[in-house]
């Protein structure tokens, strides 16, 4: 087990959550948009983000997970449970968003949410776990490969 700070504390994600949660997503996309200007965000981030974030909270087939510091959100990782039409095993579990607050990272926090996560798939019947990030986000490549995470797909996309 993973030695964390007294003060920090894991839990799935409750509806009274979602303003905490839309402003860390936003963040998150935000980031990603300095990555690569493909990510663009849109105007109405923060709508979308709300919607998305609620949506998720509400979704069996979605784990939301948060990290709090002192009854404060600073963190949280979204994955999704697919069906893989074409692959075994045929359940696949998708890290679609993981934010850390910055003065969090380097102290486990995410490694514990990570461990916290997989676990809570595993238990769902979930085999294969993948992420899903901005390519040049070297923090993002280099956290997930300590996690034993490999490339396996490359996704490539033009402006037109």
């Amino acid at each position: 087990m993973v030695k964390i700070d007294s003060k920090i504390r894991f839990r799935d994600a409750l509806e009274n959550d979602t303003d905490s949660l839309t402003d860390l997503v936003v963040r998150l996309k935000r980031l990603n948009e300095e990555f690569d200007s493909m990510l663009k965000v849109r105007d109405d981030i923060r709508e979308q983000a709300r919607t998305y974030v609620s949506k998720a909270i509400k979704d069996k087939n979605c784990i939301v997970l948060v990290v709090e510091s002192e009854g404060k959100v600073i963190g949280l990782l979204k994955a999704d449970l697919r069906e893989r039409f074409f692959n075994e095993p045929a359940t696949e579990g998708r890290i679609i968003e993981f934010y850390i607050m910055p003065e969090f990272r380097k102290h486990e926090v995410g490694t514990e949410l990570m461990r916290l996560a997989l676990d809570k798939m595993k238990h769902k019947g979930v085999k294969i776990v993948s992420a899903e990030f901005p390519s040049q986000n070297k923090i993002s490549v280099e956290f997930y490969a300590k996690q034993g995470f490999r490339p396996i797909t490359n996704i490539h996309a033009k402006m037109l």
